[in-house]
């Protein structure tokens, strides 16, 4: 999966700064949900999250692995929507992007669960504050890698009609369309 449109729109995995897009799953009971969540990386293979394995959406995604994900854009000049089937990505993976994520982000993946969310908001502060952070991610840190069957480019211009271009997987090859915005 090369495409020159997700280099120019995404940030290279290098960048500190990554982009927040939104997980959309379907439950075993055919209930949609979405929440943000970041991008990790991207590569030839797909697009990488990474979250707790007792988190709902991870529920979501072993009853229905398939998702979209969802980016959009400052003042709504883009958006990119990928469609297709979430699987448990490497472990080798998964070292590299806990490694390379900032401090904050390392000690929200120790920290964030539903016990921590239970308690009062002085208590957080001061277990977040006396939290010693281990270089390793903890055991119920997962990470997922989106393998796409449909990309959708979608811009708007000023001058003249938005439009979305869009690349469909078929029978192993992709194939190029333009629809209306």
């Amino acid at each position: 999966m090369t495409f020159p449109l997700l280099d120019e729109w995404l940030p290279a995995n290098e960048s500190p700064e990554r982009p927040q897009m939104i997980l959309s799953t379907v439950s075993a009971a055919g209930s949609p949900d979405a929440r943000t969540v970041l991008l990790s990386e991207f590569d030839d293979q797909g697009l990488y999250f990474h979250t707790d394995s007792r988190s709902r959406k991870v529920a979501d995604i072993s009853a229905n692995p398939a998702v979209a994900l969802t980016f959009l854009w400052p003042g709504f000049t883009r958006q990119l929507v990928v469609q297709g089937v979430a699987e448990v990505a490497p472990p080798l993976e998964l070292a590299a992007a806990f490694a390379a994520r900032s401090p904050y982000l390392k000690q929200l993946a120790w920290l964030n669960s539903r016990e921590f969310a239970q308690l009062p908001l002085d208590e957080r502060r001061a277990q977040w504050a006396s939290f010693e952070l281990p270089d390793t991610p903890p055991t119920t840190w997962i990470g997922f890698v989106v393998k796409p069957s449909r990309l959708t480019f979608w811009s708007s211009d000023p001058e003249t009609a938005s439009r979305r271009e869009e690349f469909t997987l078929v029978d192993g090859s992709w194939v190029s369309s333009y629809l209306a915005g």
